[in-house]
């Protein structure tokens, strides 16, 4: 009896298993583009939308249901012919400017990495001058943005003018040219920046049961970094590097190593309610809120539209990570009116940065006389109880103690 022979297939479908962040493990990803090998063959990128890591496909995954001899190669036409899922029209104004376009979409294709390949050597090279995390990552977002609206990185004349027609605050402004100087000091370039002198604002100031709201309305994540921010008055750059050893739950203390734009480290003595709220959250990772500083504010965003529409209460859209950081300044100094404590309590450097809450609270506390509780104590438990909510005694007179606390 003879055997059947064996019949190959026309093609093979291998079992799919969804791809995962190696970072982070997260399965929410976005589809970043292709880089190429050496003999053109087109691999797909991959960011992570929880740690904006970005990677490739497995090599394994490339001939997932695919047939035999079907080319891989075709990719999605946009405007005029240009490519539009591979480069935007920014990367091929920059690849016609450089000489760089090669033939058809592929070349195009190629150009757009050779960019995105610039922008990963100008973060490694700023982490290579010492520069922080924080500021490497804004620098970043600043030169995505300039690409974006058309600019050409390789001519500064066309930087300035897609600055001029941006529409946005002075301040950006300033800080997208100190991003671009530091970008063509990579490249051994130089131009002549233009004016954009930072004005300083005042700060929106919220009530504190807006701040309430936001946390009470946040899940635990949120809610518990939400909370951390109004106690300690942190950068919400400076809260995401905490780490579950910096915690001391049994003292409710919470040191900070690790500050921003130069600070000094600081350390903290957290409520029991904070304390609380932090020892609920899940401890799977060495620090206390892993994922990226874009998926926390994204989150923000979106509870804080909520909450602004169920509540009707359309200031709550005006508060943002920062906002926690001024009215924790504003209240500190409207306590103990020591601008030394609030400079040391805040991280600052000089003096000049922090004297803007005093003007603040002048302004909020006008009728100071006004702003007090007064409580008066007969006996020593009396007193003992008002103490221990923070009333400060004042003055004894016909057997009565005088306390006051401000409101």
């Amino acid at each position: 009896m003879t055997e059947k022979a064996s019949v190959k297939p026309a093609f093979t479908i291998q079992t799919h298993k969804r791809l995962r962040c190696p970072e982070c493990g997260s399965e929410r990803l976005y589809k970043d583009g292709f880089r190429y090998l050496t003999d053109g063959t087109p691999i797909q990128r991959y960011l992570c939308r929880e740690c904006s890591y970005r990677f490739s496909e497995p090599a394994e995954s490339h001939n997932f249901k695919t047939r035999r001899g079907h080319n891989i190669n075709r990719q999605v036409c946009g405007w005029a012919g240009h490519p539009k899922n591979l480069a935007s029209k920014a990367v091929y104004a920059l690849a016609e400017a450089t000489g760089k376009t090669g033939s058809g979409h592929a070349g195009a294709a190629r150009t757009a990495q050779d960019v995105k390949g610039k922008i990963l050597t100008f973060m490694w090279w700023m982490k290579k001058q010492g520069r922080s995390e924080h500021t490497i990552r804004n620098y970043v977002e600043m030169l995505k943005l300039l690409m974006k609206h058309g600019a050409n990185l390789l001519d500064p004349e066309n930087v300035k003018e897609t600055l001029a027609k941006l529409e946005k605050s002075i301040v950006w402004k300033h800080h997208a040219t100190c991003a671009y100087t530091a970008f063509l000091k990579m490249h051994g370039l130089s131009w002549t920046k233009p004016i954009y002198k930072r004005q300083r604002k005042i700060p929106f100031i919220p009530l504190e049961r807006e701040l309430n709201d936001l946390i009470a309305g946040s899940g635990k994540k949120l809610a518990a970094f939400l909370q951390l921010l109004k106690e300690t008055g942190m950068r919400a750059g400076e809260a995401l590097r905490l780490k579950w050893t910096d915690i001391d739950f049994e003292r409710q203390v919470i040191i900070l190593n690790e500050p921003e734009k130069g600070g000094n480290p600081r350390i903290f003595k957290a409520t029991s309610k904070l304390i609380g709220m932090l020892n609920a959250l899940p401890k799977k990772n060495e620090r206390i809120f892993p994922g990226s500083y874009n998926a926390m504010k994204h989150s923000f965003r979106l509870k804080r539209k909520r909450l602004a529409r169920k509540l009707q209460n359309p200031r709550l859209l005006k508060i943002n990570f920062h906002t926690f950081r001024h009215w924790k300044a504003t209240m500190e100094y409207h306590k103990t009116k020591d601008p030394l404590y609030v400079k040391e309590l805040l991280g600052h450097r000089k003096l000049d940065t922090t004297l803007l809450y005093i003007q603040i609270e002048h302004t909020l506390f006008k009728d100071g006389d006004n702003q007090f509780t007064v409580k008066i104590a007969k006996t020593p438990g009396e007193i003992k109880r008002l103490l221990q909510v923070g009333f400060d005694y004042v003055c004894q007179k016909d057997g009565m103690v005088f306390l006051r606390k401000r409101k």
